[in-house]
């Protein structure tokens, strides 16, 4: 009896033991499936993106940030004024201009051709032919290298013929819509011929042909004071051992519509050295109609 009773005691006591631990377990699990059943998003690091260094300006041509449309790289001019004057005096005035400039990128090229001429008293007073060409090719965002040619040929002057060739470095201090500011040096050669057929033999101080190396310098800018109005001034010099050539070109512009324009313009040329008889320095106003594509 007693064995029986210890017997029955014993296995109660492990019962009452292992129930605990049994549900323990049912606990740990139930904790562990529920833990397993949490998804926890993994972290992504977003990548860090680095803002592309703004690229320098290249372009040659001027900026302009307001408009997002591409210019035509292609603009032509084509200018004309003619005066008469009659009565007390007897003149008539004819000048003319054709101008081409193609920008694209690092490069700009350009060309022009002037023409004026005056007849006094039904006669030729003054003629001249005046025609240049450029290529210009940026090589930083202020700098470019610049190839030029300019030619004149002049009846009742200093020299009949002109001609200029300079190759050199040129700096933009401003390029933009509103304000363009180019100044260019270089070295360069140059062809004089002086006017033998209109100076009498004895009035001429230097007939030889001149051909000598040169130094040129330019200054060139244009200031859109308002939306219609726009000042230009192109100042040039070239030096050499025989003489001394200064340029200047003086202009206002005011648009009349989109393509045509009111021009006023005034250039001056001056040399040092001329025949005796003749003034250093010609100049010349004139009021043209300017159209421009």
């Amino acid at each position: 009896m007693s064995k029986s009773l210890a017997l029955s005691t014993g296995i109660l006591s492990i019962g009452l033991l292992s129930t605990p631990l049994a549900l323990a377990d049912d606990a740990k699990a139930s904790v562990d499936a529920i833990l397993d059943s949490i998804v926890v998003p993994e972290s992504t690091a977003e990548p860090i993106v680095v803002a592309p260094t703004p690229e320098k300006d290249m372009d040659i041509a001027p900026s302009d940030t307001s408009d997002t449309e591409l210019p035509n790289p292609l603009k032509t001019e084509v200018e004309f004024g003619y005066q008469s004057h009659t009565g007390n005096s007897d003149s008539r005035s004819l000048n003319a201009r054709l101008n081409g400039e193609y920008t694209t990128g690092r490069h700009r090229t350009s060309g022009e051709w002037k023409y004026y001429n005056l007849y006094k008293d039904g006669e030729e007073d003054k003629r001249q032919s005046t025609y240049s060409a450029q290529s210009d090719y940026k090589l930083s965002p202020k700098t470019y290298l610049y190839g030029s040619f300019k030619g004149v040929d002049s009846r009742y002057s200093a020299y009949f013929k002109d001609y200029t060739v300079s190759s050199g470095l040129g700096y933009q201090f401003s390029n933009t819509e509103e304000f363009v500011l180019e100044v260019e040096v270089g070295p360069g050669f140059r062809y004089q011929e002086p006017n033998l057929d209109e100076l009498d033999d004895d009035d001429i101080i230097f007939p030889e042909i001149v051909e000598e190396a040169i130094f040129r310098g330019n200054v060139n800018t244009s200031w859109q004071v308002l939306k219609n109005l726009q000042l230009k001034a192109d100042v040039t010099l070239v030096s050499g051992h025989s003489n001394l050539k200064f340029d200047t070109e003086l202009e206002a512009i005011n648009d009349i519509t989109d393509n045509i324009a009111l021009k006023i313009a005034h250039s001056r040329q001056y040399h040092d050295k001329v025949p005796n008889g003749l003034s250093k320095e010609d100049s010349v106003l004139s009021i043209n109609l300017l159209f421009q594509f």
